[in-house]
């Protein structure tokens, strides 16, 4: 075959790697998230102070399956441009954001690290922010589907902070454990 593909081919070869790429970073981060303990069941996490911003669970539970669809889809996009300039970069930043995605919820959830967790949420709005910058290049489509994602983490490292300033100690704190303070009443 020497033509050039066609717009059905192209939007067929797109929906292929889209195919992969959103039901992939949903099974991931979804994994990610239940591994780790993420969300109201986890003892600690219900033990801790949080801020009055901090929205109901079903929020987060919404919010980041549509975030997951978004990232497949721009990876998808960028995927389905090949020979554009800059891809194999913009492919590398989508490997790292990803990896650190997925890393937050155990470094917060199953760690109890909130300190080191606002570290990740860091690295994640630099490295969206420059893939934004990367991807625009390659499809504008592509870098725009990735600004409700950056909207999100900067909330998200909001929210991240004021439980890290509200719980000072939450790397230790165990919930339900007893306390070694004897009542007065009791001597």
């Amino acid at each position: 075959m020497t033509g050039i593909a066609s717009k059905t081919e192209l939007r067929m070869s797109f929906l292929r790697y889209a195919l992969f790429t959103v039901p992939g970073i949903l099974l991931l981060g979804t994994l990610s998230g239940a591994l780790s303990g993420a969300g109201a069941g986890n003892a600690w996490f219900e033990a801790l102070a949080k801020p009055p911003i901090m929205p109901p669970g079903w929020v987060f539970a919404l919010v980041w399956p549509m975030l997951y669809v978004l990232l497949g889809l721009s990876l998808a996009m960028v995927l389905h441009a090949r020979g554009a300039s800059k891809r194999g970069r913009a492919l590398a930043l989508f490997a790292l954001l990803l990896a650190l995605t997925f890393a937050w919820p155990p470094v917060f959830f199953a760690w109890h690290r909130p300190d080191l967790a606002l570290s990740v949420i860091a690295g994640m709005v630099a490295g969206t922010f420059a893939l934004i910058l990367l991807t625009w290049r390659i499809r504008v489509v592509a870098g725009l589907l990735l600004y409700p994602y950056l909207a999100w983490l900067m909330f998200a490292g909001l929210l991240n902070y004021e439980i890290l300033v509200r719980n000072p100690g939450a790397a230790h704190l165990v919930p339900g454990t007893p306390g070694i303070d004897i009542p007065m009443n009791a001597i």
